[in-house]
């Protein structure tokens, strides 16, 4: 079972949710395979060929791998990958994102939303790999508490589900300031209505 409700992202056009199983396999293979050379080597640590991208959206259709997508109409743009644990492994994350869509705040929603998939299904720690070039994808993982290590041309990490992260922090703080905002456009529509029905009677 997934979270059912879309997350809008203020500033941009697309959409947050969490793909059913029958859309996984056509709109992540399209997804991936748009990526263009460098993003496609930051995701998957190499330049692989589009039949590899083919079989690996096939086999995440198939193995209970949780897809959160940001959506732009009706076009995957980005991509946070949640991997169900193999034997006594931790679930796997792994992220894309289209460079059309990029410094939008589309992978820490992405992010965002996939940490509280995780966290529904009762994971506690999960582990995140990326390419040791992928400098975005390290720093925003940091973002959200990963303890990263390199080895062998790629860093990998995990990240503590029972802990706070320095990003939900954020939101967090900026809580009440959004409230208060929320609070006078509320307030203010309010008195444009009690005025209109006053001045409507007295004229």
């Amino acid at each position: 079972m997934i979270l059912e409700d879309t997350t809008r992202i203020a500033t941009v056009p697309g959409y947050v949710r969490t793909l059913s199983q029958q859309e996984e396999l056509p709109l992540l293979r399209d997804h991936l395979l748009r990526l263009d050379a460098a993003s496609r080597h930051d995701r998957f640590n190499g330049f692989l060929d589009d039949s590899f991208i083919e079989r690996y959206a096939a086999r995440c259709a198939e193995d209970g791998t949780v897809i959160v997508a940001y959506i732009v109409d009706g076009v995957v743009r980005g991509a946070a990958e949640l991997h169900p644990p193999e034997g006594d492994s931790l679930p796997e994350v792994a992220f894309s994102v289209e460079a059309s869509v990029r410094r939008q705040n589309v992978g820490t929603t992405l992010f965002s939303r996939l940490i509280a998939e995780a966290r529904w299904k009762g994971f506690r720690r999960l582990r995140i790999t990326t390419g040791a070039e992928n400098h975005a994808m390290r720093a925003l993982a940091r973002k959200f508490g990963a303890h990263l290590e390199f080895h062998h041309g790629e860093s990998t990490g995990t990240i503590d589900l029972t802990k706070t992260t320095e990003a939900e922090l954020a939101d967090l703080a900026a809580a009440p300031f959004k409230a208060g905002r929320a609070l006078i456009s509320f307030n203010s529509a309010c008195w444009k209505i009690i005025s209109s029905m006053y001045g409507n009677r007295a004229a």
